[in-house]
């Protein structure tokens, strides 16, 4: 089959009316052709892969199904919405994905009316799906909302929030599909299955064991499969139904999610059932992560988040050889440290690769925790073990620690429990856009109580600022950068830095340059700028956002005539604040311009090229010292 004709039917998909002018038969080769073409495109410029083949059935079906765009579709974090978006309208745009003007990797309400809601953050689908439905009652407006999560959505407590809200309102016009593929980005943990086989211990229970097990023996078919697995089969027919009903909620399922005429039959069975009164309802579908894509299904974790790749093969296009990344520095620092003091624990929510504690939990596994995505458990969890002697290490995206905020705070601020908070990704993430950039974490940590706020100039200093850390007898906070350092020499030796201590690198007489994190670089160059300009300026690596190294910062805007402070996050409420508050304390009256980003959305694009338009490169840098010193 050539390339043209692999994607005849999917070429006349504007949207889903178009999808619903065909017949049933065609919609099943639609799927086939959606797998192709999001396994040809994602091969061409990276993106989320086994997720979205895992979907496409569902995807396709509930489109197929429902009045969609009338009807709300809810994707639960959006990363596996990328069949959402081919039967939308926006298959060209894939070439761009996630590239600065492009599409997003995830949905955006302002992308396109079929973005019901927009996400980046799991367990949301079907709190926001319940408000939807219930503003249609409000409203007298005849329309459905459907929320489609994944089973690692699942272990976000909000999701059970909402169901059991759901079931309480006894919401008529809510279908929850349940996408069983069991797993997240990082494999699920959880005690359900526990609760599940207790369940199953009654006699009555034990007795349908053996009923099921004969019956299932004796269909043909892929119902094989299942009686080979009667004991995983029997907790996925009977317990979760039994859960899911006491919820409220009418359970249907478990169907095979990748069987076409299945999901058609199991949708159209829905839709005729909450015309009949009977929601709200959950639709459990057993799926593979990756189905459709063999290297993808084998692998699924590798092939969640890929680069560009070889279709045929499955092989990724090799990345050139570079310096190790900052997750990787952090990671075999713990090591170092764990051997010392078997105090120390790691902690991850559904992330332990992405953070590279992986290496962690091969070196110690009994000292290392994967609580799901459950970030405001993680933060409580380990102030629990802090409050009891232990030195926890709570590694968590910084987009992902703003979900368990009240926590930060209460559970660990207000009480001054040592724990210690590792923040990947902070700063730009380029193509994971908005809802994943770490723009806000030193804004909403450095007001609270007792926590210290380090950022590494580099992975050098990284590796210090892990001792400093875990060594400090209360919270501690660091930010670091997603992706390679700089290169530089580590020192073999990790020693930790004299909290709220800066680091003189350049002085000068004419501006005082503050840096926080990694663009201490950037004003380095900067300065080199300026010399060349004849214009004498100092750098001081910030090392700390709180405490502020009042000495030293005082002294350097004291000689100089202007002061500028350079942080990649939000400018509001940020280190430069800091300053600013210190010079405004400390009596000091000077030309100031604080580098940051300002009170704006960042979307999806390339981080240098974001960085320079807000001037956060040397050449930016440069300029605001010029300008506050009157030499443009």
């Amino acid at each position: 089959m050539t390339d043209e004709r692999r994607t005849l039917l999917l070429d006349a998909i504007e949207g889903p009316e178009d999808l619903r002018a065909l017949s049933r038969e065609q919609v099943g080769e639609v799927a086939k052709e959606l797998r192709s073409e999001i396994v040809r495109c994602v091969s061409q410029t990276g993106g989320h892969l086994a997720s979205s083949l895992g979907a496409v059935e569902l995807i396709t079906g509930i489109h197929y199904c429902f009045d969609t765009p009338a009807d709300r579709l809810v994707l639960d974090v959006g990363h596996q919405g990328y069949a959402h978006k081919m039967l939308t309208g926006r298959r060209s745009g894939f070439s761009e994905i996630g590239k600065e003007g492009g599409i997003g990797k995830f949905l955006r309400r302002e992308e396109s009316e079929a973005d019901h809601f927009g996400a980046g953050h799991a367990g949301t689908s079907i709190s926001a799906a319940l408000g939807m439905a219930r503003a249609f009652e409000h409203q007298r407006i005849d329309h459905n909302a459907v929320a489609l999560i994944g089973d690692g959505g699942m272990t976000a407590g909000m999701a059970f929030e909402a169901l059991n809200h759901a079931g309480h309102l006894h919401q008529k016009n809510l279908v929850v599909v349940l996408n069983d593929n069991e797993m997240s980005i990082s494999p699920n943990v959880g005690a359900m299955s526990s609760y599940l086989s207790r369940k199953l211990s009654a006699p009555m229970v034990r007795r349908m064991k053996g009923w099921a097990k004969e019956f299932l023996t004796s269909m043909p078919g892929d119902m094989l499969h299942w009686a080979q697995k009667a004991e995983e089969s029997l907790k996925v027919f009977f317990s979760p139904g039994l859960l899911f009903e006491a919820l409220g909620f009418k359970y249907v399922g478990p169907i095979q999610g990748h069987r076409m005429d299945v999901v058609l039959e199991t949708f159209e069975n829905v839709r005729a059932m909450l015309d009949a009164g009977d929601g709200p309802i959950l639709v459990h579908a057993i799926t593979a992560k990756g189905h459709g894509y063999e290297p993808a299904e084998r692998d699924p974790f590798k092939y969640h988040g890929v680069g560009k790749f070889d279709v045929a093969s499955g092989e990724f296009v090799p990345s050139k050889p570079g310096p190790p990344k900052y997750q990787k520095v952090f990671a075999k620092t713990l090591i170092r440290l764990a051997k010392e003091d078997p105090r120390i624990v790691g902690i991850t929510a559904a992330m332990k690769d992405g953070t590279s504690l992986d290496l962690f939990e091969k070196e110690f596994p009994k000292r290392f925790y994967d609580v799901g995505i459950a970030e405001q458990h993680a933060v409580t969890f380990a102030a629990g073990l802090a409050a009891e002697g232990m030195k926890p290490v709570a590694a968590i995206y910084s987009t992902f620690l703003q979900r368990a905020y009240d926590q930060v705070v209460h559970d660990v601020c207000v009480q001054n429990l040592d724990v210690t908070f590792a923040m990947d990704r902070a700063g730009l993430v380029g193509a994971d856009g908005a809802t994943h950039q770490g723009m806000y974490d030193i804004a909403y940590l450095r007001t609270l109580p007792n926590i210290i706020l380090m950022a590494p100039k580099d992975e050098n200093e990284l590796q210090h600022m892990v001792r400093t850390a875990v060594e400090y007898d209360g919270p501690a906070a660091i930010r670091y950068p997603r992706g390679g350092g700089f290169g530089v020499p580590m020192d073999p030796d990790i020693k930790a830095v004299h909290v709220g201590e800066a680091e003189l690198l350049r002085d000068g007489e004419d501006v005082a340059i503050v840096a926080y994190g990694t663009l201490v670089h950037e004003a380095m160059e900067a300065a080199d700028e300026l010399a060349a300009d004849g214009i004498s300026a100092s750098v001081l690596n910030g090392r700390f956002a709180k405490p502020l190294d009042e000495e030293r910062i005082l002294a350097q805007a004291r000689k100089a005539r202007a002061v500028v402070t350079v942080e990649e996050g939000a400018g509001m409420g940020g280190f430069g604040s800091a300053v600013l508050e210190l010079l405004a304390l400390g009596g000091v009256e000077r030309a100031t311009r604080n580098l940051a980003f300002p009170d704006e959305l960042v979307e999806h694009g390339d981080p240098a090229t974001q960085r320079a338009r807000v001037g956060l490169d040397a050449t930016g840098i440069a300029a605001a010292a010029r300008e506050l010193l009157g030499r443009s």
